[in-house]
């Protein structure tokens, strides 16, 4: 639940305010005061939305065997991702706090803890 809750929530906030869900996605006030980046934000952010939604719905549903496959591969291409983008962007204490969080996250669904196996 706290994974679907960050990522719906979490994807919602850029439509809100760009400038402050792209700093404390850990990129640099160079890019988070780029009036050309807020809507890349606002448009990858979305779907980021649909996953925690979809999440909700699987968890509605009793479907935890669809929750860890999504934590397993989200939590790792994900984190990989972030963490590359955010660490190239110059910001290393953020992408290794990304990476760690998602590592965990993928390592939860691997092991297929919501499932109870």
């Amino acid at each position: 639940m706290i994974v679907a809750t960050t990522m719906t929530f979490g994807g919602m906030w850029p439509a809100f305010d760009p400038r402050g869900s792209m700093l404390e996605f850990g990129f640099p006030s160079r890019i988070a005061h780029s009036p050309e980046a807020a809507p890349v934000m606002v448009i990858g952010q979305a779907r980021g939305t649909i996953v925690g939604l979809l999440m909700f719905i699987f968890y509605y549903r009793r479907q935890f065997q669809l929750l860890d496959t999504f934590m397993a591969v989200a939590g790792a291409y994900a984190g990989l991702v972030d963490s590359y983008v955010v660490w190239k962007q110059g910001n290393p204490r953020f992408a290794l706090f990304r990476l760690v969080s998602s590592g965990l996250i993928s390592a939860w669904g691997f092991f297929g803890w919501t499932a109870g196996y």
